[in-house]
């Protein structure tokens, strides 16, 4: 079996529960991980040392990468931040509020398959496909055969995970909403995408 053909295993998973300077408005800023987010990701980690990780990626962003620190300390592996995992920029909606009818609009218009719309003053939907996927490619190529812990953010990977893969049920591309430290399993190969595991829900209330 080639390289290409050796999958890679990614443990996509949502960073764990953050505190925000301004937590009722749309913002970019990292924010941070709460004492709850603490326990969530170790909790996690430490359901995993079963699995062999390879190592720990994170988006850029201060609360995936706390999330991965934490994380790493636990199974005992490296922990670093690669470009383009981050959550979709809110761009010039920054300040709004959380239902901000704007964002929502663009959000749902790229789950339609509008991805050539754009967040006034940040992305279109096409550019957070092609990075997200650009990255996680990346993690890919240098763990053939391995297991790796990715974590990233709710909403890009609600978005960008279910339309990557061309395995996952129509139902659950809809279940957008991810709890913190929820975990699709995403195998990586020559053949593109396969998303295995799906933690969303339907319902926000929930999560």
């Amino acid at each position: 079996m080639s390289d290409l053909q050796c999958a890679a295993t990614l443990l996509v998973a949502r960073h764990g529960d953050a505190e925000y300077g301004h937590p009722s408005v749309l913002s970019d800023e990292g924010g941070w991980l709460s004492p709850k987010g603490i326990e969530q990701t170790t909790a996690l980690a430490e359901s995993l040392v079963g699995r062999r990780v390879a190592a720990v990626r994170t988006s850029p962003l201060v609360r995936a990468v706390q999330s991965g620190a934490v994380a790493a300390e636990v199974l005992g592996v490296d922990s670093r931040a690669v470009e383009g995992l981050e959550e979709f920029s809110v761009g010039a909606l920054a300040g709004r509020p959380h239902d901000d009818p704007q964002l929502h609009s663009v959000f749902k218009a790229w789950l339609h398959g509008d991805t050539r719309r754009c967040i006034p003053g940040g992305e279109t939907g096409e550019e957070v496909l092609t990075r997200y996927r650009e990255a996680l490619l990346s993690i890919a190529d240098q763990f053939r055969g391995e297991t790796v812990l990715v974590f990233s953010h709710g909403g890009v990977m609600s978005f960008a995970l279910p339309r990557l893969s061309s395995h996952l049920r129509g139902d659950l591309a809809g279940a957008k909403f991810l709890p913190n430290c929820g975990v699709a399993e995403v195998a990586v190969d020559g053949d593109g995408f396969d998303v295995r595991t799906w933690p969303g829900s339907t319902d926000r209330a929930v999560v």
